[in-house]
């Protein structure tokens, strides 16, 4: 995955901190693995509706 590109929850919540790539190629929350890593998503990847959220939070933060 790409520096530079905000990668996201599967809610849609824009993930900000570390992150790990896994053995087969899906970023998961967190600079290592552990119970609670959770697997992060392109824009593209999220449903309509979590894509709302995004990109609602992305218009708060440019406005």
């Amino acid at each position: 995955m790409a520096k530079g590109v905000n990668h996201y929850m599967k809610d849609g919540s824009v993930h900000r901190g570390g992150m790990h790539k896994m053995p087969n190629g899906e970023m998961h929350s967190g600079a290592k693995h552990s119970a609670s890593s959770k697997k992060l998503f392109h824009f593209s990847e999220l449903s309509k509706t979590a894509q709302a959220k995004a990109r609602k939070s992305r218009s708060q933060a440019k406005g």
